[in-house]
């Protein structure tokens, strides 16, 4: 196939790519290289992808909307994968209108692309954030997800209402992935494992949330990756058994399907940094913090759609996971 994948020099993106070239699949990659982190870890990822005869490299913006048309129009592929995002979920209330322009209006403009230059489906980066406010574990993508707690989480439950609108109206097949806390090598560095092990191995303090009681579903890229492509493959099919009078809200009657991506496995985060204690060889100095805004206090993802689906359960251990990516972090920064 030949595949468009936004955001080819992001964390996720990367990964993707590689593995898409790797199996034989054209990959044309859209990235606008944003200085919301370090630029030169995007450049080094991208390079990985641009050693491929099979990878077109593009410089776009989601939100030029000429531009994301002349990408459809000129390269023609048969599915999309859109990764390319505003994340974080603290950035988010310092700069929100970064999350509309991106999250919002460039969404619409991939949306309207795949709509009028044909597409088979269309895969998307939702988020476990979108859960919010809900309590009951675990989290459930047949449970209503109304109470956001950050614009990161509504922006992401936006594609997700914007994605079923173009299935229904225009019979666009679409998948919303719901993403659990995803590490691993090549990582984002304002995420959290990245931090730690800088200061830790610096002899700094490292913060720590909700006094280290947070509970996160910590999903390792490889596993990520895999959940991508096996939905990517599976076109969202319509549900023939969908009931107005009790809606689904993962499934509906038009082509559109929701799945979480988690571990299902979820790990207090003060075991998390002694993991990564152990395996940086060196223990850390904690600050403990309360709770911040926006952050929700567990994340526990309920993985049987995707079970039942696509025969695909995520299953690294955060001790395996932790290990892969210091080694990497090591090699990477010659620490």
């Amino acid at each position: 196939m030949k595949v468009l994948v936004t955001g080819t020099a992001g964390f996720i993106g990367n990964h993707l790519a590689l593995r898409l070239l790797e199996r034989g699949d054209e990959v044309v990659g859209i990235d606008n290289l944003n200085d919301y982190y370090d630029v030169q870890i995007k450049k080094d990822r991208l390079a990985r992808a641009t050693a491929h005869a099979g990878f077109t490299d593009i410089r776009a913006n989601l939100e030029d909307k000429a531009a994301i048309d002349k990408v459809f129009k000129e390269h023609k592929p048969d599915r999309v994968v859109n990764l390319a995002a505003q994340a974080g979920v603290r950035y988010s209330l310092i700069n929100p209108q970064a999350y509309i322009d991106s999250n919002i209006t460039g969404f619409i403009n991939i949306l309207e692309a795949c709509r009028h230059f044909g597409c088979e489906h269309l895969v998307y980066a939702s988020s476990s954030s979108v859960y919010g406010a809900n309590t009951a574990m675990p989290f459930s993508v047949h449970n209503n997800v109304d109470h956001p707690v950050s614009l990161y989480a509504a922006s992401k439950k936006s594609n997700e209402l914007m994605a079923h609108t173009y299935s229904h109206l225009f019979g666009l097949p679409t998948t919303g992935l719901r993403f659990f806390t995803v590490y691993g090598p090549w990582g984002r560095p304002d995420m959290a494992l990245f931090i730690f092990t800088r200061k830790i191995l610096a002899g700094e303090p490292i913060d720590v949330f909700n006094y280290g009681h947070h509970r996160r579903d910590f999903t390792y890229i490889d596993d990520i990756v895999e959940g991508v492509i096996r939905t990517l493959d599976h076109v969202a099919p319509a549900n023939s058994d969908w009931n107005s009078d009790a809606p689904d809200p993962a499934t509906s009657k038009a082509p559109y399907r929701i799945y979480n991506i988690g571990s299902n496995n979820p790990v207090e985060l003060l075991r998390y940094i002694e993991v990564l204690e152990d395996c940086l060889g060196k223990k850390a100095e904690k600050n403990l913090l309360p709770l911040q805004l926006g952050d929700v206090p567990d994340t526990y993802a309920d993985v049987d759609a995707l079970i039942e689906d696509v025969n695909y359960k995520p299953a690294t251990p955060v001790e395996t996971g932790i290990e892969n990516f210091v080694r990497w972090y090591r090699d990477y920064y010659k620490v």
